[in-house]
C-alpha cells in the first residue's frame, strides 16, 4: 500500500524531547506550518512555556510531560493527543542523552539508564504511535545518528544506543512494509548538532565536554524531519560531515577509526567539569534549542515571534 501524507497543515504531530535542542526546533517550526503539536518531555515547566508561547503567536499546541522510558507514561501522551486533536499523523521520536567518558568508567547504571532514554524510548514511542498511525495512514520519524553506524569514542554507549534505534527501526519498517501498513519509517541521522546535548550529557571527564566542529544549527534537522512527515523516506542523513563520516565506517573502517580516535581531544573544553550527571535523572527544564556553539542564536521567543503565520 502506498504511504500517503498530509500537509503540515493539516497534521497533528507528537514529538517527544521536545522541550530542547532538536525537538523543540522541530516543534516551533511544525507549529508555524500550521501543525497542531502535542509537545512531550520531563520538563514539565518548560513544556507548559513552550505551549503557551505557540499558542500566544497563534499555533496550536498542547504540553503533556512524560518520560520516554515509561510506556505507560507515553500511552497518556497518545491519548492526550486524540482527546485533543481526533489523530496523530506524525510521531517523533526524539529525545535523548548521551554520556562522555570512557566505557571502562561508566557506572552500569549510568548506561542503563542512557538505553532506557534513547533506545527504549524509541521502542516504546514507536509502539505506542504504531496503532494511531495505522488507522488513517502516518509518519513514524526516530531520531538516530551519524553514530547509528559510525562509533564516536569517548562516547560509546550512546553510539551504541543509536546502533540499537537503527536496527530496531529498519526491522520495524520491513515488518510494517509486509504487513501493507499505511505507515513510512523514517531514521533521521545528523552529524554534530548545536544544541545543549552537551550540556545535559553526563560527565566523567575531567573537562567540560563539547561537540567537535562543524556543527549543523538544529532547524536543519528539524526541516529534514518535517520534510519526512510530508514525503517518505527511510535513512535522512542530514549534514555532510554525517554522509562523509557513515560511508568511511562502510568503505574504509580503518581510516574511519583513525579519524574518530583524532574526535577525542576535540570532545573537550578548556575548562573544569559542570555536573556529573547533567539531564540523565533529573530534567533540565532549560528550554533552549541552541547550545554553547551558537551563543548569537534567537531563542524560542525570537522565533516564534518572526513566525508571519496568524
Amino acid at each position: 500500500m502506498a504511504v500517503s501524507l498530509k500537509p503540515l497543515d493539516e497534521q497533528v504531530i507528537v514529538i517527544t524531547g521536545a522541550s530542547s535542542g532538536i525537538g523543540l526546533a522541530t516543534a516551533l517550526a511544525a507549529a508555524e506550518e500550521g501543525a497542531k503539536v502535542v509537545l512531550t518531555a520531563r520538563s514539565a515547566h518548560t513544556l507548559a512555556e513552550i505551549a503557551e508561547d505557540i499558542v500566544a503567536a497563534g499555533g496550536h499546541a498542547i504540553s503533556i510531560p512524560a518520560d520516554v522510558a515509561d510506556r505507560p507514561a507515553l500511552e497518556r501522551v497518545a491519548q492526550a493527543a486524540v482527546d485533543r486533536y481526533g489523530r496523530i499523523d506524525t510521531w517523533v521520536n526524539d529525545a535523548g542523552i548521551s554520556i562522555y567518558g570512557r566505557l571502562d568508567q561508566v557506572d552500569d547504571e549510568d548506561n542503563r539508564r542512557l538505553f532506557e532514554t534513547n533506545f527504549w524510548g524509541v521502542v516504546y514511542g514507536s509502539l505506542v504511535a504504531l496503532p494511531y498511525l495505522k488507522r488513517q495512514g502516518g509518519a513514524l520519524i526516530n531520531i538516530g545518528s551519524e553514530t547509528s553506524e559510525a562509533a564516536l569514542p569517548l562516547q560509546g554507549m550512546y553510539s551504541a544506543s543509536k546502533h540499537a534505534v537503527k536496527g530496531f527501526t529498519d526491522a520495524l519498517r520491513i515488518e510494517l512494509k509486509a504487513d501493507d501498513a499505511p505507515v513510512s519509517v523514517t531514521l533521521i541521522q545528523p552529524t554534530a548538532v548545536d544544541t545543549p546535548y552537551p550540556e545535559h550529557a553526563a560527565n566523567y571527564l575531567s573537562q567540560e565536554p563539547k561537540l567537535p566542529t562543524p556543527q549543523l544549527e538544529p532547524e536543519r534537522v528539524a526541516s529534514a524531519i518535517l520534510d519526512a512527515a510530508v514525503d517518505p523516506a527511510i535513512h535522512v542523513k542530514v549534514g555532510a560531515m554525517s554522509k562523509m563520516n557513515t560511508a568511511m565506517a562502510k568503505i574504509a573502517p580503518r581510516l574511519g577509526d583513525l579519524m574518530a580516535k583524532q574526535q577525542m581531544g576535540r570532545q573537550q573544553r578548556d575548562e573544569p567539569p559542570h555536573a556529573r550527571e547533567g539531564a540523565l535523572y533529573e530534567p533540565s527544564e532549560d528550554g533552549r534549542t541552541h547550545g554553547r556553539g551558537n551563543e548569537n542564536a534567537a531563542d524560542r521567543k525570537e522565533a516564534l515571534e518572526s513566525n508571519t503565520r496568524r
